[in-house]
C-alpha cells in the first residue's frame, strides 16, 4: 500500500493512477484505506464523496486526527472490499490498493514484519486465526502448500519441514524467530536481493487474511457496484495479485479468445469493462527515487459499460487454489 521513505505513508503509483482516471467526480470507493493516501488524493483531485473500507480497525482510529478535516466527504466503513457492493452503489470509481500498509509493518506488534521482533500474527482484521496458528497447527504438506501457491518459493518443501521440526521442540510464536528459521534454509542473501524470509512472510501474509479470495471476490463486487462509466483502479505488489487483475479485465473486456474466421461465430456477451491500455503502469523515475517500495508496483485501470454484471471462475483468472481448505 503506502511506501517507505521518507515519509512511510506516501501512496504507490497515486499520480499516475489520478492521471488514469481524469476527470475524479462523484461518488469513490477506496477499498483498502490504509493511511488514507488514495482517499485524500481522490478528494482533492475531485471527488465529492469517497467511502473509505478497511478491515483493520486501528485505520480508522489512526485517521481520526484528520477525518473531520473533510466535513463528512469521507465515509469510513470497517469491512472488506469483497463486500463493497453492500456498502455503496453506482459508484463513479473504485480503488484498490493491494497488500500490506506501511502502516500495519511499522507495528511490531501486529507481526507482518521479519525484520521487527514481535508475535506471529499477520491478521489485518484482528480477529480470526493467526499466522502463529498456521505455522504451529497445519501439517507440513499443507505449510508447503501455501508457501509454493502464495509465496512463489520454491524452497516451501525445505522450509516446511524446518518448521514442522522446530515447533516439535516448542511452539513457535515470533516473528524474528521465524524469520531466522527461514534464513537457515536458503543461501545468503546477495546484496540488493530480498530478504530470504519475504516470501514466506508474504505467503503466510495472504492466507491469514484469504488476500486472494478478497481481491476475486472484490473484482466481482467492483463489477457490481461500478455506475456505468466507472473506473476500476487497481494496483499490485507481486506476479500472482497483477496476474489476477490482468487476466480478470481482459475476460470481462471480451478481449481472451481467438476466434476462428471460418466458424460460426457464437453469441457473445457483451463486455463489462473497456480497457484503455492493455500493459499495466508502472512507477517513473522520479517516483521510483522517493518511493522505493514503488518498483514492484503496478496499475491497471478500465473502465465499466452498461453491461450486466455476471460470473467467472477464479481458477480462469489464476487464482491459487490449495488443496482443500488448509486455512
Amino acid at each position: 500500500m503506502a511506501a517507505t521513505g521518507s515519509d512511510p505513508h506516501i501512496p504507490v503509483l497515486l499520480r499516475p493512477l489520478l492521471e488514469a482516471v481524469a476527470p475524479v467526480r462523484g461518488h469513490w470507493l477506496d477499498g483498502t484505506f490504509g493511511a488514507g493516501g488514495y482517499t485524500r488524493g481522490l478528494i482533492e483531485a475531485g471527488a465529492e464523496r469517497v467511502t473509505a473500507v478497511d478491515r483493520d480497525p486501528l485505520a480508522f482510529e489512526m485517521a481520526q486526527a484528520w477525518l473531520d478535516d473533510y466535513a463528512g466527504r469521507i465515509i469510513p466503513q470497517r469491512g472488506v472490499f469483497s463486500r463493497m457492493d453492500d456498502y455503496a452503489q453506482d459508484l463513479d470509481g473504485v480503488v484498490l490498493d493491494l497488500g500490506v500498509s506501511s502502516m500495519q509493518l511499522d507495528l511490531a506488534e501486529r507481526g507482518f514484519s521479519f525484520m521487527r521482533d514481535g508475535p506471529l500474527d499477520m491478521r489485518m482484521s484482528q480477529e480470526g486465526p493467526s499466522a502463529a496458528d498456521l505455522v504451529n497447527d497445519l501439517d507440513e504438506a499443507a505449510l508447503a502448500d501455501i508457501i509454493y501457491l502464495y509465496g512463489e518459493e520454491r524452497a516451501s518443501r525445505r522450509i516446511a519441514k524446518a518448521i514442522v521440526r522446530a515447533r516439535a521442540e516448542a511452539p513457535i510464536t515470533r516473528t524474528l524467530e521465524l524469520a531466522k528459521l527461514v534464513e537457515g534454509c536458503l543461501p545468503r542473501a546477495k546484496p540488493g536481493q530480498s530478504h530470504p524470509a519475504t516470501r514466506t512472510f508474504q505467503a503466510l501474509r495472504i492466507a491469514v487474511n484469504d488476500e486472494y479470495g478478497e481481491l476475486f471476490a472484490g473484482l466481482m463486487a467492483a463489477e457490481r457496484a461500478l455506475a456505468p462509466g466507472g473506473q476500476l483502479a487497481v494496483v499490485t505488489f507481486h506476479s500472482v495479485e497483477d496476474r489476477m487483475v490482468k487476466r480478470f479485465l481482459t475476460a470481462r473486456a471480451g478481449a481472451g479468445g481467438n476466434a476462428n474466421r471460418f466458424a460460426p461465430q457464437p453469441d457473445v456477451a457483451p463486455p463489462q469493462f473497456t480497457l484503455d491500455k492493455r500493459k499495466a503502469i508502472g512507477p517513473d523515475t522520479d517516483e521510483l527515487a522517493v518511493n522505493p517500495r514503488s518498483r514492484s508496483a503496478k496499475l491497471r485501470v478500465a473502465t465499466r459499460t452498461d453491461a450486466p454484471a455476471g460470473e467467472i471462475d477464479a481458477k480462469s483468472i489464476g487464482m491459487p487454489v490449495l488443496k482443500g481448505d488448509r486455512t
